[in-house]
């Protein structure tokens, strides 16, 4: 007897780990968000660039943790060809690749934009996911510090243009000259002291949660925090970490002021000396377009991965509290950073070519915007909702429908089936339709429809009791079929 086969179980409807679906209003919010900057990057003459999700390994290079198991921290397959394709794990590595790609027929130096989903392979937690978008804008083939100055410029307007209030962020800008020049003089260049050193900008990196006591132990022998746990330090010597001390202290009350005592600290150093000159002269090209220290300023406390950027960087804080998922008050932190990087497109080529950018982190900036009520309005909005209570007048509702279509109004005739009022009036709320148009028979006759304004519907039934107050309630009007396209933008802009 023949064996019965196994049934095969159904799939489960999950998302896979560490990703998510975005709805209708989420997706809305991120497309108008990235609008507006792009409107800003294009003022500024900088192009759109749109890359394959999918890159060589070769191209990723360095973006891999472990060049021996390529799909180690990116989602990588081998190719019919046995090469080792992956998801693009930033936006940053493509570029690079396009400019060393078609060097020749390109713009020099070559300005463009891009937006976009990328991927890491990395263990997902709370708020940190596998898949999420990136904005960023790049200059290529420039060394003037002078493309440094357009980006922060431009990073403050687009952060602006979005929503954020100009009181309520702050771009930090450092180099990586200067803190090279403090290395150097606090004897800690060199391959032998690698280990210290990193530890060292770690350190540095965690100043604004640590606080400068908490740095100081991170240079020394090392910190245990609140619960017990030890984090060993880089043990320096008390007059190493005192120069990287007065570093990270530098701020003074203007621009001017710390330059100078930067260069005070970097004496002796011609990089540290080159690196404070060139902050000097972005500040110079910033106040020239009207940027001023309350939008953009000198913090030497600026760090960002100093390893991989070889001049100015920069980053872009959010100064407003908000309340974190413990209760407590938080200021929002960063949501955007960048900065000079000469040597990435060299890898293709082997020539050195300048380059400086900067990355918005998409999904930070959208909670932000949501935390201070400035995400569109119109993103959450869905269409009118016209309401199909006689199956037979279907083509008389999507005339309806066209009309307000061809004005520019998002609408949509109910296409669910049946003919229950208050089914199609769930279905409109469900929808977050602003308003619903209801004509039936009785307002078919007479030449009538009804528009109901769902929004204020909603406030008013908690307080209305009987048949007769809900018609009576200012939310519905009857209006004659020829004026239905004058009352639906009155009720709207309302």
């Amino acid at each position: 007897m023949a064996k019965k086969q196994k049934k095969q179980p159904r799939p489960k409807a999950m998302t896979p780990r560490g990703f998510r679906d975005s709805f209708g209003a989420e997706v809305e919010a991120r497309r108008t968000m990235l609008g507006k900057i792009a409107e800003v990057y294009h003022s500024y003459g900088f192009d759109p660039l749109e890359t394959s999700a999918i890159e060589t390994v070769e191209a990723l290079g360095s973006f891999l943790p472990d060049v021996d198991r390529p799909n180690e921290g990116v989602f990588a397959f081998r190719d019919d060809d046995e090469s080792w394709l992956a998801l693009r794990y930033d936006l940053t590595a493509p570029l690079a690749r396009v400019a060393a790609q078609h060097r020749l027929d390109l713009p020099s130096p070559y300005r463009r934009y891009a937006m976009g989903p990328v991927w890491r392979n990395e263990k997902p937690g709370p708020g940190r996911f596998r898949e999420f978008w990136q904005c960023d804008a790049d200059t290529v083939g420039t060394s003037t510090v002078a493309a440094d100055a357009e980006i922060c410029g431009m990073l403050a307007a687009a952060l602006e243009h979005a929503g954020i209030a100009r009181d309520q962020f702050l771009v930090r800008l450092n180099n990586r000259k200067v803190m090279n020049g403090v290395l150097e003089v606090a004897h800690l260049l060199g391959e032998d002291k690698s280990a210290q050193r990193g530890i060292a900008m770690r350190a540095v990196d965690k100043l604004d949660r640590l606080g400068i006591d908490g740095v100081r132990a991170l240079l020394g022998a090392g910190r245990k925090d609140e619960s017990g746990a030890f984090t060993e330090g880089a043990n320096l010597g008390d007059e190493q970490a005192e120069i990287i001390i007065d570093f990270v202290q530098a701020e003074r009350a203007d621009g001017g002021a710390t330059c100078a005592r930067l260069l005070e600290l970097v004496s002796g150093s011609e990089t540290g000396r080159e690196g404070v000159e060139e902050l000097e002269e972005i500040a110079t090209l910033l106040d020239a377009q009207g940027y001023g220290s309350d939008r953009i300023k000198i913090d030497p406390s600026v760090v960002r991965g100093l390893g991989y950027y070889t001049g100015p960087v920069f980053e872009a804080e959010l100064t407003f509290d908000v309340i974190d998922e413990k209760g407590q008050k938080r200021q929002f932190g960063s949501v955007a950073g960048g900065g000079r990087y000469d040597d990435l497109v060299m890898r293709f080529t082997g020539q050195r070519t300048p380059a400086t950018g900067v990355s918005i982190g998409v999904d930070r900036l959208l909670a932000a915007l949501s935390a201070t009520g400035k995400l569109d309005a119109g993103a959450a909005r869905g269409p009118v909702v016209i309401l199909a209570l006689d199956r037979d007048r279907m083509a008389h509702y999507q005339t309806l429908c066209a009309e307000l279509r061809n004005a520019g109004i998002r609408a949509e005739v109910f296409m669910g089936g049946g003919t229950n009022m208050g089914k199609q009036l769930k279905y409109a709320d469900k929808r977050a339709a602003p308003l619903a148009i209801i004509e039936g028979g009785d307002e078919a006759e007479r030449g009538v429809v009804q528009i109901k304004d769902l929004v204020l519907g909603a406030k008013l039934a908690e307080k209305i009791e009987s048949n007769e107050e809900w018609k009576a309630q200012p939310a519905q009007r009857e209006v004659a079929r020829a004026d239905v396209l004058a009352a639906v933008r009155e009720m709207l802009a309302r």
